[in-house]
């Protein structure tokens, strides 16, 4: 089973509008190192096609909507988003794609490393050769 935790935000909010707050380590479940925000894409445009041996994300669908392809190497699901009060939580090893992109969308993505481009793990034969090397030898994969 491809591991994903979907986390639903407290909205507080009233005729005027609606908020939604983030805190490291309360609502999001690791220290905030990094954010970036992605928008623009067409509909059929897939984003993403990497993995991460270390980073963790959560990822929130501010407007709009798109689905989320996550791959474990083994299986496959497929999520959707559509909602600024719900964020998709990524941990490490796990393939990610997205796609589906409403024209409206705009993804918010919340890192808990800085950038490292040694982190990624860019091609798809490689990243199931890692989990397999990694199951093999009894590392700790999440």
């Amino acid at each position: 089973m491809v591991k994903y935790e979907l986390l639903n935000f407290n909205v507080r909010g009233n005729h005027e509008g609606s908020l939604v707050a983030l805190e490291s380590s309360k609502n999001i479940p690791f220290d905030i190192k990094r954010v970036y925000y992605i928008w623009g894409n067409k509909n059929d445009v897939v984003r993403g096609k990497h993995a991460h041996r270390k980073l963790e994300q959560v990822i929130i669908c501010t407007s709009g909507s798109c689905d989320f392809i996550l791959d474990n190497g083994t299986e496959r699901t497929t999520v959707h988003l559509n909602s600024p009060s719900q964020g998709l939580y990524i941990k490490s090893n796990i393939w990610r794609e997205f796609t589906n992109f409403s024209s409206d969308c705009v993804v918010m993505v919340l890192a808990s490393e800085h950038y490292d481009e040694k982190d990624y793990i860019r091609d798809y034969k490689t990243f199931v050769n890692e989990i397999k090397s990694a199951k093999t030898y009894n590392v700790n994969v999440r």
